[in-house]
């Protein structure tokens, strides 16, 4: 297909690339352009389709070698394939001549009059998916909480019943295609004779007119509705995460179910508590004297608050944990870690009763007291004492 890129280029890989480097290209690219990272991108949903599309094609060792070899001719199962093309047989080197043909004028192309198969115009189809956004604070993804959304949706017209005739009237096949939803056209090339389809200018491609509309859809079989949905958001679930709310998109055509609404959560950050995975980080200051004497301190949990003795001569900067106050884990049990890192705060605006007390304090002490100072001036003596 003349619109089509390498797929090799679409993975961003080496034509000799291993299993494993495709594997990898395909996460990279496939997670860029995921419909749920880009609702309403257009774009990205044609890229995501061509990732998946490559990747089928290039992790499958038999089909890898005929794309290698014939290129899209040969993998594509889209080329309508012929016979009898000028006494080439249908075919030349393995390359089926109606593919070629196909692929450099569009549509489906068959030689002899021969025609390629169509889908049915009027076969179920799904209906199209909603995507919404929805903020919830860092507390309530990690409790859980209700939420209501707003969408705009089409539903079947409870008028015609989706037909988009009068009641009393149905709608009638279309004389110009037969039904089908698409025409066949001829084209006399050197090969041979070539038919091609295209889609049927009367019907618009659904094989069936209305020749009296309903009046509540206007011949659509559809009609535009707004609806409240109440979301259930479970327990731990994080930035940037969707859910399903099945059925509840856009109705379905000739009898096919209703597309989902696709919610994609923004969890907002906290002021206090930092999330890593299912685990949560605090900072805790506490005074000098706590440091050097021990003491209990107050530390806040996502749960609430909780008791913790943080031991003599804890250093600034140290990490405590405390298991299983973290995180529910999303649809299971058991929750994650929480980590308290303490940082000593030195005090200021101290008056000179302090001061004079603080010196004598200090001069009371000794260099086994510290045990970092000790150790640095040790090095610090090694490293100079020869020069």
């Amino acid at each position: 297909m003349a619109d089509k890129r390498d797929y090799y280029e679409v993975l961003g890989v080496a034509k000799g690339a291993t299993d494993d480097q495709l594997k990898s290209a395909y996460r990279k690219q496939a997670k860029k352009y995921h419909p749920d990272l880009n609702p309403d991108n257009a774009e990205a949903e044609a890229k995501f389709k061509e990732v998946n599309e490559a990747y089928e094609v290039l992790s499958n060792k038999e089909k890898r070698a005929r794309y290698d070899q014939f290129g899209f001719a040969g993998v594509d199962p889209s080329y309508g394939a012929g016979t009898g093309a000028g006494g080439f047989g249908g075919g030349f080197g393995g390359v089926d001549l109606g593919d070629i043909f196909g692929d450099l004028f569009g549509g489906g192309f068959g030689f002899g009059g021969g025609s390629s198969s169509r889908s049915n115009p009027n076969a179920p189809r799904k209906g199209a998916d909603q995507r919404i956004g929805v903020t919830i604070s860092f507390m309530e993804a990690v409790h859980g909480c209700t939420k209501t959304v707003t969408v705009n949706k089409q539903d079947t017209c409870s008028e015609c019943g989706g037909t988009g005739a009068a009641r009393g009237t149905s709608p009638e096949p279309c004389p110009d295609c037969g039904g089908r939803g698409y025409v066949m056209r001829q084209m006399r090339t050197p090969f041979g004779v070539m038919q091609s389809q295209e889609p049927c200018a009367r019907c618009g491609g659904k094989g069936k007119i209305v020749k009296s509309p309903c009046a509540k859809c206007r011949g659509t079989g559809r009609t535009s509705s707004r609806r409240t949905l109440e979301i259930k958001i479970p327990a731990g679930i994080n930035d940037d995460q969707s859910i399903a709310l099945r059925g509840q998109g856009d109705a379905g055509t000739g009898g096919g179910p209703a597309g989902d609404v696709i919610v994609i959560v923004t969890v907002q950050p906290d002021a206090m508590f930092e999330r890593d995975s299912y685990n949560v980080w605090v900072t805790v200051p506490i005074t000098y004297s706590q440091a050097v004497l021990g003491a209990d301190i107050t530390v806040p949990t996502v749960d609430g608050k909780v008791e913790y003795n943080v031991p003599e001569g804890t250093q600034s900067g140290t990490t405590f944990r405390l298991r299983g106050k973290g995180i529910q884990y999303l649809g299971g049990r058991g929750k994650g870690d929480q980590y308290v890192k303490v940082v000593v705060e030195i005090p200021k605006k101290l008056n000179r009763h302090q001061r004079d007390a603080l010196k004598a304090f200090e001069e009371s002490l000794k260099d086994e007291n510290y045990e970092q100072r000790k150790g640095f001036f040790k090095k610090l003596r090694e490293k100079f004492e020869d020069k």
